[in-house]
């Protein structure tokens, strides 16, 4: 099994797919890896050497930054955010969408489940 930046890679599929389950890889940004590392991305993550997995290693390490140090960035960029009383970190300290969605519908990822509000009494109008 072949383990990259503290990531298991699953074993039966392709490398190019396979990479990607680590935080920061995407398909471009996997595509330049092998690309670098001179590997086929139809090769399967299971028929890779040792060799191999040390050049994915190696290039991972050396032009970007993924997993830990990729998430602290992010939990440091919202901080950044939040501190300085920007709109967006106000939102993130709500809980609420960052990038302009409406919250009066929809939404329920970021706020969570619904909060039943009690309703008024309707008052009968007198003739």
């Amino acid at each position: 099994m072949a383990r990259i930046s503290g990531v298991d890679l699953p074993k039966s599929k392709k490398i190019f797919y396979g990479i990607q389950y680590i935080f920061g890889i995407g398909e471009h940004i996997a595509a330049e890896i092998l690309e670098k590392a001179k590997i086929s991305p139809d090769k399967r993550v299971s028929a890779l050497t040792e060799d191999e997995v040390a050049a994915i290693r190696s290039v991972i390490q050396a032009d970007y930054k993924v997993e830990g140090a990729l998430r602290s960035e992010v939990q440091m960029n919202i901080k950044r955010l939040m501190d300085i009383g920007a709109y967006r970190g106000l939102r993130h300290r709500r809980g609420l969408p960052t990038r302009g969605q409406r919250t009066r519908t929809n939404s329920r990822t970021r706020k969570g489940k619904r909060k039943t509000v009690a309703g008024k009494k309707k008052v009968a109008a007198k003739k």
